[in-house]
C-alpha cells in the first residue's frame, strides 16, 4: 500500500498536536491550563504551513490505495480548515480562561473536530461531529446547553445511520469507493438497480441535510448554537457547515454527477425552501446567537443554489462548482468575524439580545465598525466580499437558464428580505444610546481577528480575483 507522507503530513501534524495537548494539559496547574491553547495554536499553524507546502507539487498520488488524494481542492479546504482553527482558538482564549471551563478537554476536543476536517469523507464528517456533540454542552449546568448538546446528538446520529445506509447501497451497487469510480459503476446500472441507486442517493442527500442543517432538517441549529459557548457556535456555524459542503460538492459533482435529473430537483426544493424559511424566522429574533443561526440556515440555502444548477453542460457545472466554493470561502470570513464580535461583547453581556449591542459605536467604534461590515456582507451589499459571493451564484444561475433564472430571482428576494434582520444590530449599535456608557474593553486576541476579517472583507471587494482565483482551481478536473 503507498503512503505519500508530505501528502499525509498536516494530518500528521495535528495529531501529534493533540496528543500533545492532552498530556500538557495534565502537568498543567489550573492557574496556568491556559497555555494548552497557546500549544494548540501552535500545532495549528504548523499543519497550515504543511498545507501550504503542497501548493505547486501537482495531484498527488493517492495513499491508502487511492482513499486519501490531494489536488487543489484539498489545499484550499485544508487551508480554510486550519485558519478557521486559529480563529476559533484565539476568541476562545479569554471565554473559556475567564469562564471556569476545562481548558484542555475543550482544545483537545477542538483540534480533534478540526482534524475530521482534513480525513477522507466518511470519517472527516464523523470525526468533525463527536467532539462537537461535547462542546456544544461544554457549559454543564447549563439547560439550554444540556438541551442543545443533546439534540445535536440525536439528530447527528440520526444523519449519520441515514447517510451511511445510503453509502452502504452505493458501494453494494458499485464496489468501488474512489469517486471516480463509483461515477462510472453508476453509469453502468440499469432497471431495479439503477432505482436502487437513486434511492441511495436520496439516502446520502438527506444525511448530508441534516449536516449543514438544511430545512426541514434544521431544527436543531438554533437551540443548539444558543446553548453552546459563543466559539463553540463559531466553529459549528463556519467549519462543521463547511465539511459538511465539502463533502457534497465532491459527491454531486463528481461521484453522482451523472445522475444530476434524478437529484437536481430535489436541490431545488432545499435551496428554496431553505433560503426562505432561514430568512423569515430570522426576521422574529431577538437573540443574537439564534439570529445568526438562522442567518447561517439561509446561507445554507443560497450554497444549495449551485448544486440546483447541474446539467449535462460542464461549462455550467464548472461555474457552479467554482461558485459554491467561492460562497463557502467569503461566508467563512463574515461569519467567523461576526461571532468574535459577538464573543467580545459575552462578557458584559451574557443574555447577546440585539439591544445589547445599543451604543456599541461610541463604546467600541472598531467593534461596532466591523460588525456593520459583517452584517452588510452578509446581506451582499457593498462594498463587501459577500456582495461578489452572491453576484457568483446570481450569474451561474443566470447561465444556466430556465429554473436557475428562477432560483436567482429568489435568492435576490430573499437578500432583500434579509437586509430587515441584517440591519438591526448596525442599527442599535450607532442609532441607539447604551444604558452604560463605559468603554468597552475586547480582548486584543478578539479584537485582531475582527479587524483582519473586516480588512479581507474590504480587500476581497476591492480585489476578488484572488478569492475567485481559488474556486477556479478547485473546480478542475472535477469531473463533469
Amino acid at each position: 500500500m503507498t503512503i505519500d507522507y508530505h501528502a499525509i503530513l498536516p494530518v500528521l501534524i495535528l495529531s501529534a498536536t493533540i496528543v500533545i495537548v492532552l498530556v500538557t494539559d495534565l502537568f498543567l496547574s489550573p492557574r496556568r491550563k491556559s497555555a494548552s491553547m497557546w500549544v494548540a495554536f501552535a500545532g495549528v499553524l504548523a499543519t497550515l504551513v504543511a498545507v501550504l507546502s503542497l501548493i505547486g507539487k501537482g495531484d498527488r498520488p493517492g495513499s491508502f490505495g487511492g482513499s486519501y488524494q490531494v489536488d487543489a481542492f484539498t489545499i484550499v479546504f485544508q487551508a480554510f480548515f486550519m485558519s478557521a482553527a486559529a480563529v476559533v482558538l484565539l476568541i476562545s482564549y479569554r471565554y473559556f480562561r475567564e469562564g471556569g471551563f476545562y481548558q484542555g478537554e475543550y482544545y483537545f476536543l477542538l483540534l480533534t473536530s478540526f482534524l475530521g476536517c482534513l480525513l477522507m469523507l466518511f470519517l472527516s464528517l464523523e470525526l468533525v461531529s463527536a467532539p462537537g456533540f461535547l462542546m456544544a454542552a461544554f457549559r454543564k449546568s447549563d439547560v439550554k446547553g444540556n438541551e442543545g448538546g443533546l439534540k445535536f446528538f440525536l439528530i447527528g446520529v440520526l444523519s449519520t445511520a441515514v447517510m451511511l445506509y445510503g453509502m452502504s447501497l452505493i458501494y453494494g451497487l458499485t464496489g468501488h469507493l474512489q469517486l471516480a469510480a463509483v461515477s462510472a459503476g453508476l453509469q453502468q446500472l440499469s432497471g431495479a438497480k439503477e432505482t436502487l441507486a437513486n434511492a441511495a442517493i436520496l439516502f446520502v442527500v438527506v444525511g448530508f441535510a441534516f449536516k449543514i442543517s438544511a430545512v426541514p432538517f434544521q431544527f436543531w441549529a438554533p437551540d443548539t448554537y444558543e446553548g453552546s459557548p459563543v466559539p463553540v457556535a463559531a466553529f459549528l456555524g463556519v467549519a462543521s457547515s463547511a465539511a459538511g459542503f465539502a463533502g457534497l460538492l465532491q459527491l454531486m459533482f463528481v461521484a453522482f454527477v451523472h445522475e444530476y435529473a434524478f437529484w437536481v430537483p430535489l436541490f431545488v426544493a432545499l435551496s428554496l425552501v431553505t433560503m426562505t424559511l432561514g430568512n423569515l424566522v430570522a426576521l422574529q429574533q431577538a437573540h443574537v446567537v439564534r439570529l445568526l443561526a438562522y442567518s447561517g440556515i439561509a446561507q445554507t440555502g443560497y450554497i444549495l443554489l449551485p448544486f440546483a444548477l447541474v446539467s449535462a453542460d460542464p461549462s455550467i457545472n464548472h461555474s457552479a462548482f467554482q461558485a459554491a466554493v467561492t460562497y463557502i470561502l467569503i461566508y467563512g470570513i463574515m461569519n467567523l468575524g461576526a461571532f468574535a464580535v459577538t464573543t467580545a461583547i459575552s462578557s458584559q453581556h451574557p443574555l447577546l439580545q440585539i439591544q445589547d449591542f445599543a451604543g456599541l459605536a461610541r463604546r467600541a467604534p472598531l467593534l461596532a465598525t466591523a460588525m456593520t461590515v459583517f452584517m452588510v456582507s452578509l446581506a451582499g451589499v457593498p462594498p463587501t466580499g459577500g456582495f461578489w459571493a452572491k453576484l457568483l451564484i446570481f450569474q451561474a444561475g443566470i447561465q444556466r437558464g430556465g429554473v436557475g433564472v428562477l432560483l436567482a430571482v429568489a435568492m435576490v428576494i430573499n437578500s432583500v428580505i434579509s437586509v430587515g434582520y441584517y440591519f438591526l444590530i448596525p442599527r442599535a449599535m450607532i442609532f441607539e444610546d447604551a444604558e452604560d456608557q463605559t468603554p468597552l474593553r475586547s480582548p486584543i486576541l478578539v479584537t485582531a481577528v475582527v479587524a483582519v476579517a473586516m480588512a479581507a472583507l474590504l480587500v476581497i471587494f476591492v480585489v476578488p480575483n484572488a478569492i475567485y482565483r481559488l474556486g477556479e482551481v478547485t473546480s478542475l478536473g472535477f469531473g463533469g
